[in-house]
């Protein structure tokens, strides 16, 4: 064997990009294709819906589509599954499918719940035969790769402080109307942090540590018809006594993705997830500090110093960009992915390194329904509860267990 062949299990909007990746066929007129991932093909594709079905037909003729996912892992198709279905049913899928020897990569948020994400992470240790991923597609980037391999190395030091400001995803609220499960808590278990920001989420922890604790303030239904957060603002601390903030919205046309990261030795910006400043400081920041102890220094050597760059001396800057097109970071998941079943060779983005977004967007959560600080990870039946009051409240979705 020397491809992958993937079922798809919904053909919406994000399986059918998939489909379209795995067969290097545009998703719309007038953009280029995606290459297809060499060890890659595109075996099954599932949906319930009927309409959805024969729309898969029509495209993809050669293509067994199927109804019922379970027929599709049994049919003998596909060598893995990829999970494009509402949230809820990321484990029990997933946890399925592998319990029959079928390797999975998990859309984002591999879970609601992190007790959920637990379950698979569990099943897939009982199942040492299978493989397990998560569709962390940025961690692809090369841009973050490399700042991962700059702060991980020492070389400016320990992390200070760290803010990610990513409000690119505005959405009407007609978007919110494309389907009945969107933007509720019974059907989606929430709104930015569960939709859109997981993949920063896990870059932020996956990049910048754990934290231990957190507090956040999110706002429900900001300028928006919907009852699920689309505003937040989440503060942390970590072990080291650094501390972050992380703020996400779905209602700013404009928008902004910038990551700081302030170190001891320098401090690394990123805009809009594309280019990348590293600053390295010529002498690290408490000589810095010591040499201007004395209290006769005037207050426009300090704005000389910080401001012009210590006339070229204060620090050295590099910068880098990322290059990738449409389609390529997830494409290249897939291919991580195949060659990991393939040949054993290591995961960009192990399954079980799912649950920490999850858990961190979880204790946002819980912060702000109790408007407490908590710790990291947090009290899992405490939010289970608090969720289940919310998923009750709205009456549409039946409690979840």
């Amino acid at each position: 064997m020397d491809k992958i062949r993937y079922g798809i299990i919904g053909f919406g909007t994000q399986g059918s990009s998939y489909c379209n990746i795995l067969t290097g066929t545009a998703s719309f007129p007038g953009m280029p294709a995606a290459a297809i991932p060499p060890h890659c093909a595109l075996g099954a594709i599932c949906d319930i819906d009927p309409a959805k079905r024969e729309a898969a037909k029509a495209k993809y003729p050669d293509i067994p589509v199927y109804e019922d996912y379970r027929d599709m892992i049994a049919s003998g198709n596909c060598d893995a599954v990829i999970t494009t279905v509402p949230h809820y049913l990321h484990h029990e899928m997933a946890i399925y499918a592998m319990e029959h020897g079928m390797n999975v990569i998990g859309e984002k948020p591999a879970g609601v719940r992190a007790s959920d994400v637990q379950k698979m992470i569990d099943c897939a240790k009982a199942h040492p035969e299978v493989s397990f991923g998560i569709m962390f597609n940025q961690r692809t980037n090369k841009l973050y790769q490399k700042i991962k391999q700059i702060v991980e190395s020492g070389e400016l030091g320990q992390i200070r402080r760290s803010n990610w400001i990513i409000n690119t995803w505005w959405r009407p609220d007609s978007y919110y109307r494309q389907s009945a499960w969107r933007a509720t808590w019974g059907g989606e278990g929430g709104g930015v942090l569960v939709n859109q920001a997981p993949h920063q989420l896990d870059l932020w922890q996956w990049i910048c540590g754990v934290p231990c604790e957190v507090t956040s303030v999110n706002i429900n239904g900001c300028h928006r018809d919907i009852a699920v957060e689309n505003d937040v603002t989440i503060l942390t601390k970590y072990p080291n006594g650094a501390t972050g903030t992380f703020i996400t919205c779905t209602h700013d046309a404009i928008g902004t993705d910038r990551l700081e990261i302030d170190l001891d030795g320098g401090k690394i910006v990123v805009e809009d997830s594309k280019k990348a400043t590293v600053y390295r400081m010529a002498k690290d920041g408490k000589p810095v500090n010591e040499d201007y102890l004395n209290e006769n220094v005037t207050m426009m050597e300090l704005v000389m110093l910080t401001r012009s760059n210590g006339s070229g001396g204060l620090y050295e800057t590099e910068t880098f960009e990322n290059t990738d097109g449409w389609g390529v970071q997830h494409g290249t998941v897939m291919e991580n992915f195949a060659l990991h079943v393939l040949t054993g060779s290591p995961l960009l983005a192990p399954g079980e390194d799912g649950i920490m977004g999850v858990r961190l967007a979880n204790a946002s959560q819980l912060s702000a329904w109790t408007g407490k600080t908590v710790p990291l990870p947090c009290d899992e039946e405490a939010y289970n509860a608090e969720l289940n009051k919310l998923i009750a409240a709205e009456g549409k979705f039946p409690v979840r267990d």
